[in-house]
């Protein structure tokens, strides 16, 4: 584990080095918070245990790290095909450990937008109701962008272009309005969203606070998501994105 430590610990240290990357990561869901969790005019209402600025602040925190996990675990796979597998295989470092270290630095990456987040928005007016779940809300943020380290592989091992992971955290900004991260949705938008990747992450990170009860900008009353519909979101959204990335691996490593 040492020798898998020191190389997360190298590349966590030239992930923060690439200030152009931390900026999507890191500041842009902070500066997008700060419009829209602090300075907006219903920032103060109540919303489950909390208030709209509390939700707000959980949904631009998910939406960094999920940046973050992408990001990094693309970059992963384009690393690869371009030698620094084979390079790394004339190490002691076995595939194992690359693997871990990597977990690893996208979880360390992950953490920081919704540290900074968190943090702004518990000095100002974001409420979730008690510090536990502030805390269970980051951990299961943290945690559950792991499944878009899956996406941002899956890009890498298709495309295996700088440019593709790029793409594929450019997609995120729409995943993210159908996962309910930028405002809340009603009618026919919100039914289409449940079938989308970011929906059911959204949900389990938001119920510390809200306990499933979803918002809506017209007032309208919207029926509660069940936790068995949001885990369900996830796993089949993980599952795929798993099986698309195995398979592009594969073929991959097929001779021409």
């Amino acid at each position: 584990m040492s020798t898998t430590l020191r190389y997360a610990a190298y590349d966590w240290r030239r992930q923060i080095r690439m200030v152009e990357s931390l900026i999507f990561v890191v500041v842009l869901p902070t500066v997008l918070f700060w419009i829209f969790g602090l300075n907006a005019d219903y920032a103060t209402y109540p919303a489950g245990n909390g208030n709209v600025s509390g939700a707000t602040a959980t949904g631009m925190a998910l939406y960094g790290a999920v940046i973050a996990t992408t990001s990094i675990a693309g970059s992963a796979a384009v690393e690869r095909s371009k030698g620094w597998g084979r390079l790394l295989a004339l190490t002691p470092m076995r595939q194992w450990q690359y693997i871990v270290a990597k977990v690893l630095v996208a979880c360390a990456i992950a953490a920081m937008p919704v540290a900074l987040v968190f943090t702004i928005a518990a000095l100002t007016n974001g409420e979730l109701g008690s510090t536990a779940n502030w805390w269970a809300t980051g951990a299961i943020i943290v945690v559950g962008s792991a499944m878009f380290a899956l996406y941002g592989l899956m890009f890498g091992l298709i495309f295996r272009t700088e440019g593709a992971v790029a793409a594929a955290s450019g997609l995120l900004v729409v995943l993210a309005f159908f996962g309910n991260l930028f405002m809340p949705l009603s009618g026919t938008m919100l039914e289409i969203a449940k079938y989308t990747p970011l929906y059911g992450l959204r949900g389990l990170a938001s119920w510390p606070q809200m306990e499933g009860a979803l918002n809506s900008t017209d007032g309208t009353a919207l029926t509660p998501d069940s936790m068995g519909l949001l885990i369900a979101n996830v796993v089949v959204w993980t599952v795929i994105f798993a099986i698309i990335a195995l398979l592009a691996a594969r073929r991959g490593t097929q001779r021409k």
